[in-house]
This record gives C-alpha cells, structure tokens and sequence, in this order.
C-alpha cells in the first residue's frame, strides 16, 4: 500500500502543545492521580453562545481540527475521522444524573443528544458545513489507529485527498472516582510514579485532542510518512517480538532500520512488561516513553504520534523523553507501541517525509 502523508499536526494535552515553543517546556508530570489539559481560550475560536452547550471533548476537538486544517491549508476535508475511547462522557454522566434527579420524567433531551461519541465528529463538520464521509472509531486505546487505517485506506483508494483524522477524550468526575475504585488510577501513596521502573499497578490518567491532516501529497511542510499500522486485540507477553518482528518484515525492514522507538510506558507494573520486551528489540535505537508527559487514557496515542511528528520533522529528540543516551545523526524510521492495560495493541510506522 503507498505511503501517505501527515500534513499537519495538532494537539490539546497536559502540555501547552498550541504554544509555538512546547518542546522547549516539557514538563513531566508525576506527582498526582489526574492531569488536566490545558486548555485555549474558546471564545477566541468558538461562538460563546455554543461554547455553553459544548462538552470538554468537543470544544478541545474543534479547536484542534481548527490548528490542523490551517496548518495544512485545507478549508474543507474529504472525510472526517475520529477515534474517542469513552467519547462525551460529561454530557452522559448529566443525562444519567437528569434521569435520576427527576424520576425519569420531563427530561430534556440536549444531553442524550450530545452525549453520543460521534457527536464530535458532527460538530466538526456542522462548524465546517463539510458534507462528507464523517465517521467515529470506538476501540479503546486503538481508535486513532483505527482512524488513520481508514485515512489510509480511502486516500489509496482514490476516495479522498485531504483527511482530518483526530482522537480525543475528556475526563469526568464519577468515571474518575470509579477508576480509582478498581484501581485503574494509582494510589495516592504510590505517587510519585517511577514510569520506567514502577512496581505499583495504576496509572496516572490524563486527558486530550490530537488532530492531524492526512494528504495524498508531501508538501514543504509535511511532518512524516504514514507508512503503516498494525492493530492486535490481544497478545501473549511472550509473542511481543516476534509481532514487532513480522511488522517490520512486512514492511522489508529489521530493527536495525527503527532510527527512534517511542513506548508507551504507562507506571502499571503488570501491563509495562509488554514495553521492556519490546525493547529488547532494540539495542541500536534510540528509546522513548511519553505518558510521563501526557498521562494515560484511551487515545493517548495521539500524543505520542503528534511527537513523533515534531521529531521527525525537526530531526530532534527531547531530552525528557529518552530512556537511553542513543542518538542518530538521521531519524528516517520511527516506530510506536501502544496498548491500554494489555489490552489494544498497535504498532505505527513512521517516516521521514
């Protein structure tokens, strides 16, 4: 399948990743249960009177897309694709909590509406007043993979030039008091969380939007190649190489080729082994963790790729990502490994563009 384009990128997150020089002021963040992102001012972008009715995960989204089809200079996509994990959970949570508070009666119908998960994708295309394929992934941690497989796809095809594919998910306050009750959130006694090294399970849960544009073309600006993906539901630890290895295969490379491999370390103690294996792999690369930087949700993919983009692009690791001292003179070959808790696990190729 030919290669295809990252056009452009942009990012809402724990980081200020809208600001010009975030690589400069990545700050990790290890020292509390939940990360809040940080957030534009809206009404620099979104009328007031629709702020009002706009979920968290909606207003992050449409200001993402806006930066996104900027930077690539498209006004209008072919088709519209994102990936949530839990989608506009604020908005079921205020149905559920109506429901409840008034004995199943004379309930207004504006959050049911708006709490469906593809209710983002609409929005973005209501704002844009865009006609065409509009489509919501649903998968966990791999519905941005799932997202960027159906990019391109469409784009091989012939079916579109210019795709805006984004991720995105919001926090709530009872879905964060339930994660810590099943222990999906870590203890406030196991914090500060060693990523790398945690003998603790939990994670510290964040929360965010990345958009990019998928194009036909390489322009002047393109951040990298798309060159594959690979999703698998689930994985025995003991076949995590061997996965990596046919991956790679496929794309008549070897391990020797991955310039920079970014993990998804996580601080969970029993779902991290699948990352040091993976690492095994890869004596001669340099190794990279992100969710330090970002916290852990269903989408946090979409950080990891919209870093990997800026490296690619500036040929130019952080130094608060690096697990190791490697560093090439050339970055062409980029790999991702992600999973949720065991579960989910994609692997994205990348490219110099």
């Amino acid at each position: 399948m030919s290669s295809v384009y990252i056009n452009s990128a942009a990012c809402i997150s724990v980081q200020d990743t809208l600001n010009e020089n975030f690589l400069q002021n990545l700050n990790a963040e290890t020292s509390s249960q939940i990360l809040k992102a940080i957030e534009p001012v809206y009404k620099e972008f979104i009328p007031p009177a629709m702020i009002r009715r706009m979920s968290k995960t909606v207003k992050m989204s449409s200001v993402a897309s806006h930066f996104a089809l900027k930077e690539a200079g498209v006004k209008n996509p072919d088709a519209i694709i994102v990936g949530t994990g839990i989608g506009c959970s604020q908005d079921s949570e205020k149905f559920l909590k109506n429901v409840l508070d008034n004995n199943e009666e004379f309930l207004t119908p504006t959050y049911f509406i708006q709490s469906t998960h593809n209710t983002v994708a609409g929005q973005i295309a209501l704002g844009l007043q865009c006609h065409a394929y509009n489509f919501t992934y649903v998968n966990t941690s791999s519905s941005l993979e799932f997202s960027m497989l159906d990019a391109k796809l469409q784009i091989a095809d012939g079916e579109a030039e210019n795709v805006l594919v984004g991720s995105t998910d919001e926090q709530t306050e009872r879905t964060m008091e339930l994660y810590k009750l099943n222990k999906t959130i870590k203890k406030e006694e196991d914090l500060p969380v060693d990523y790398l090294n945690s003998e603790t399970h939990g994670v510290v849960w964040g929360e965010g939007a990345s958009f990019f544009v998928l194009g036909k073309e390489k322009s002047k600006n393109s951040y990298a190649q798309l060159k594959d993906i690979q999703i698998v539901n689930t994985l025995d630890l003991e076949e995590t190489k061997q996965s990596i290895e046919e991956f790679l295969s496929k794309n008549n490379l070897t391990n020797t080729n991955i310039d920079a491999v970014i993990l998804g370390f996580s601080g969970d103690a029993q779902s991290d082994g699948y990352y040091k294996k993976a690492m095994e792999l890869f004596a001669d690369s340099s190794l990279l963790y992100y969710k330090h930087l970002s916290g852990e949700f269903n989408t946090a993919s979409g950080f990891s790729i919209f870093m990997a983009c800026h490296i690619l692009k500036n040929q130019e690791i952080p130094e608060v990502m690096m697990m190791n001292d490697l560093k090439k003179q050339a970055i062409e070959n980029v790999l991702l490994y992600n999973h949720l808790g065991g579960n989910d696990h994609s692997l994205v190729l990348l490219g110099k563009a």
